[in-house]
């Protein structure tokens, strides 16, 4: 497994790699590390359909709001490259904020996230992030070349967004969603587990029991979101729930359910903690 640190070192090596193996396909799984078994199954699709894994590990500031600490952001580098080397990951990106964004912030080429998208959800409260994450994916893709990049699902709105930049810039790159991947019990893993208590977990499987209630009503033939949300609101009870709503893929409120573009979205906080966790119909 290659570590690069410098961008030039990179780009250095995807450009003598593609000269070499010109329709090998290059995978990319960008993350900010803190890896845990939902990132591996990012990497182990990444290795499975393509040719060169690379794994970014960046803890991207331009996506922190004023109110939010970048600092105390989790970092586990040691413990991350041992993730990728033990799945076999290619090449591990790992650059310093400098190597991302070598200049000042008033030179920098900055992304307005489609408006529509970014007004709701989680960019209503969390202003400005969708631009800095746009800011920084692009970044990664251009750098590594990539064919293939690799994300979860349970980051619906930001999945979503990412796919309409490429199609909006004509990018090309194929983004590949990826299952949601949980605990024995049923919750999403999430960097943000490690700071729950064991009594704060089982809380927490309120929220993926909702999506459970939401969908045995739909299996049950129930159309009709206002009774879903209203029984996926009663799952929740005891938990200080921020949001639980059906969208279609354009993040826009449905009346109905429908086949295929209907998502059921919930966050909710236990213990302080902030857990988003969603089912696409």
């Amino acid at each position: 497994m290659l570590v690069f640190t410098k961008r030039k070192e990179l780009q250095d090596f995807i450009k003598d790699y593609k000269v070499k193996n010109p329709t090998n396909l290059i995978g990319l799984v960008p993350t900010m590390g803190a890896l845990h078994n939902g990132h591996l199954s990012l990497i182990e699709a990444c290795i499975k359909e393509c040719n060169l894994s690379i794994v970014s590990i960046f803890v991207n500031p331009t996506q922190f709001g004023a109110n939010e600490d970048f600092s105390k952001y989790p970092r586990k580098e040691e413990a991350d490259l041992n993730v990728c080397q033990k799945a076999g990951v290619d090449i591990v990106f790992m650059p310093k904020i400098e190597e991302v964004y070598p200049l000042k912030e008033e030179f920098q080429t900055t992304f307005n996230a489609p408006q529509s998208m970014v007004n709701v959800l989680e960019g209503k409260v969390r202003p400005g992030h969708f631009n800095g994450v746009l800011q920084v994916v692009s970044k990664l893709f251009f750098l590594t070349q990539a064919n293939k990049a690799f994300f979860g699902k349970k980051d619906a709105q930001q999945l979503l967004i990412i796919q309409k930049m490429v199609e909006d810039l004509f990018l090309p790159i194929e983004i590949v969603p990826c299952p949601i991947v949980r605990s024995n019990e049923g919750l999403a893993l999430s960097s943000r587990n490690v700071y729950l208590s064991d009594e704060g977990r089982k809380e927490a499987l309120k929220i993926s029991n909702s999506l459970n209630v939401a969908m045995r009503l739909i299996m049950q033939g129930e159309i009709e979101s206002e009774k879903i949300i209203e029984a996926g609101l009663k799952a929740l009870e005891g938990l200080e729930v921020e949001y639980f709503v059906i969208v279609d893929r354009s993040l826009q409120n449905q009346a109905k359910i429908q086949k295929d573009s209907t998502l059921i979205l919930v966050v909710a906080r236990v213990e302080g903690v902030r857990l988003l966790d969603n089912l696409w119909i």
